[in-house]
């Protein structure tokens, strides 16, 4: 069975490369598909469901969702009530225009609604489905997983999104309790529950400035806790002298109010650095065995391909997110009064994803591309990254950079030759994971050493004779693979 993206930031159409699929990568080519809308029907579009608002257990000091409590000052009871859910439930089966519906729930922290909400939720969408296929994800930090909620989340199919950010002395720099106690140990209990019951799970890491300058000690422990399937997202904030009206201290970046970058920021350049270094073992040794989103959808742009994430396309505004009282919001960064397109109990959500309103805030990321980004050699696969990152000057000083441009151009550029090769492979209908044995033959041919004999152990480490592995291998197709 494959396993899918987990939903938890930023997901929405899924594009399915079979660089995915571990087994397919090993043994040879199966079609690549994307999943793009029908001609005159509207885009699928993807609702982060906040069913418990911004309440959590944790007290995360980089956590950008924490404060939107104060959007909500008179609120009480913070769970979804039966009726909204139920009336979420049916309005987001009935508008997908595809036969599989994904939710995606998150928070705050989900698991504090308990493991009956749940079931709930289940039984709704059995209700609604209407023929349709039902997928869920669920991202959470772990901490309350149990045999309970481990075996409801199996028996149900659920996709778990778990956060992590590596081994404890980097995890728990910032994740923490509202006793601000450390939270590792108690992650890898919640991981050991959903293990026990073979729940599907993929990690979540959040790169921050104190990990990213560890990406070999945070990408081999996630190997070490048997994450095959990982999302490192970086951290960016801007923190103002003093709160907005709505008191608010992380301001958007149109915001007109001085702010600095939060001291747990990752810097420009090291969140570059930081996917380079991962990026160089990973090509070399775990293509088709452990996927990091972030490169899978990087091998989309080099085929050619409409990224499967809205931080890298031209335009956004299919990914939104629903708050715990119905309100929707524009995107799950935007989170914002001027962003709030409505209340699903007042309006229905199909016409809050297709206001005018919404479309001029997805159009708005390409609108506002500054010069500098157009005659970028990497927009095509960068477009400009999320808007929410946009609030720093070009060098010729046009407003609407965004702060992790260098990190970007210096990945994009570093992964190039890589990608191309990738991307030929699957042109020509073979697997991308060839591109290990493309590097192993490349480093044999530039060694001074001896060239192995056929019948030689192949210096890979494959442990195969040298003519059964990489002397198999026609010479270097570089001149036409980087065309």
């Amino acid at each position: 069975m494959k396993k899918k993206s987990t939903a938890s930031e930023i997901g929405s159409e899924k594009s399915t490369l079979w660089i995915r699929d571990p087994q397919a990568a090993r043994s040879g080519p199966v079609a690549m598909e994307y999943n793009s809308p029908l001609p005159g029907r509207p885009s699928n579009f993807h609702v982060m469901t906040k069913a418990v608002g911004p309440i959590c257990n944790l007290d995360c000091k980089y956590c950008f969702y924490l404060e939107k409590e104060r959007l909500y000052p008179e609120e009480r009871n913070w769970a979804m009530p039966d009726a909204l859910l139920e009336e979420y439930i049916r309005q987001y089966i009935e508008s997908q225009q595809s036969p599989t519906v994904s939710f995606a729930w998150q928070g705050g922290e989900p698991t504090l609604l308990g493991v009956e909400y749940f079931r709930n939720v289940v039984k709704l969408q059995t209700k609604y489905s209407n023929g349709k296929q039902i997928e869920n994800a669920l991202q959470t930090n772990g901490l309350l997983l149990d045999d309970d909620w481990a075996e409801f989340l199996a028996l149900n199919n659920f996709l778990v999104g778990l956060s992590v950010d590596g081994p404890a002395h980097l995890h728990d720099c910032y994740r923490v309790d509202k006793g601000n106690r450390p939270t590792f140990d108690r992650v890898m209990r919640g991981i050991g529950f959903l293990k026990k019951h073979c729940v599907q799970f993929n990690t979540l890491t959040v790169v921050h400035r104190t990990n990213s300058y560890h990406p070999l000690e945070v990408y081999r422990f996630l190997k070490e806790i048997g994450s095959g399937f990982m999302q490192f997202i970086p951290i960016v904030e801007r923190i103002a002298a003093r709160p907005d009206r709505d008191g608010l201290y992380l301001i958007a970046p149109s915001h007109p109010q001085m702010a600095e970058v939060s001291s747990w920021s990752v810097e420009p350049l090291q969140y570059g650095n930081f996917l380079c270094a991962i990026f160089d073992e990973w090509v070399r040794e775990d293509v088709g065995r452990y996927f990091v989103q972030l490169f899978d959808v990087a091998l989309e742009a080099w085929a050619g391909l409409a990224s499967s994430l809205c931080i890298f396309r031209p335009t956004c505004g299919t990914a939104l997110a629903l708050e715990h009282n119905g309100d929707l919001y524009s995107c799950d960064h935007f989170v914002y009064p001027k962003n709030k397109l409505g209340n699903i109990m007042e309006q229905p959500l199909q016409s809050l994803v297709n206001s005018k309103a919404q479309q001029q805030f997805g159009n708005e990321k390409c609108n506002s591309l500054p010069q500098y980004c157009r005659s970028c050699d990497v927009r095509f696969a960068c477009n400009g990254e999320c808007p929410k990152h946009r609030f720093t000057l070009t060098p010729d000083g046009e407003a609407g950079l965004n702060y992790l441009c260098a990190g970007y151009q210096r990945f994009f550029r570093h992964i190039d030759p890589y990608m191309k090769y990738m991307a030929f492979e699957l042109r020509n209908r073979r697997p991308p994971a060839n591109v290990m044995e493309w590097i192993c033959l490349g480093d044999l041919q530039r060694a001074p050493k001896k060239h192995p004999g056929r019948n030689d152990p192949c210096p890979c480490g494959s442990g195969r004779k040298y003519k059964k592995c990489c002397g198999k291998l026609p010479s270097l197709p570089m001149n036409d693979a980087l065309r």
